[in-house]
């Protein structure tokens, strides 16, 4: 299990340059972010957590190319270069605003279910992002309503665990959501890198 984390002890992690780690990053490993925006913020007072976005890494060997498979607010589900992500973070010509680790499987999947889950992913691409998911999510909180019926719209956490599931890993969900947190703190997760 990555260890529960503290946004001190996050922003303590020493940074590793991503040139130094682009070439060590696999398809599968997990991309977790904390961001300091105020949907972040908002993310993290609902789940109890410094983490306010999850998604999937996808390493493209024939182009070089490493990315981050996503479920994004107002657009959907999407595929974006990371150097992108990092360094022009929404097309502002600046860096993401937060912190954003790499973790991976404590095991290794056989690239055949990478396959399945990777291809599940770019299947849903523009698929649109559940933008009231929030909000239901915070109301299932409030009155302890269990979880509701699956639509056809995804939030980060949903996609990333729909996405595994088609490999055979099955992160748990609380009561009523599925949250980065829940990915997180699955035993089978660990923490490699702090890039940003």
């Amino acid at each position: 299990m990555a260890a529960t984390i503290t946004k001190k002890q996050l922003k303590e992690l020493p940074v590793v340059p991503y040139e130094k780690i682009r070439e060590y990053l696999k398809t599968g490993h997990i991309f977790f972010s904390s961001g300091s925006y105020t949907f972040s913020g908002i993310i993290q007072r609902l789940t109890k957590s410094v983490w306010s976005h999850v998604a999937i890494i996808y390493k493209d060997t024939a182009l070089n190319r490493v990315m981050v498979l996503e479920a994004e607010p107002y657009v959907g589900i999407r595929l974006i270069p990371m150097s992108k992500y990092l360094r022009d973070y929404k097309g502002k010509k600046r860096s993401y605003k937060g912190q954003i680790v790499v973790a991976k499987l404590n095991f290794e999947l056989e690239q055949e279910k990478l396959n399945r889950a990777i291809s599940f992913g770019l299947d849903e691409l523009t698929r649109p992002y559940d933008n009231w998911e929030i909000i239901r999510i915070m109301t299932r909180i409030l009155f302890q309503i269990g979880k509701r019926e699956k639509n056809k719209n995804y939030i980060c956490s949903e996609l990333v665990r729909d996405a595994f599931a088609k490999a055979g890993v099955v992160f748990q969900l609380n009561d009523t959501y599925i949250s980065p947190q829940e990915i997180w703190k699955d035993e089978r997760i660990e923490l490699k890198y702090r890039i940003l």
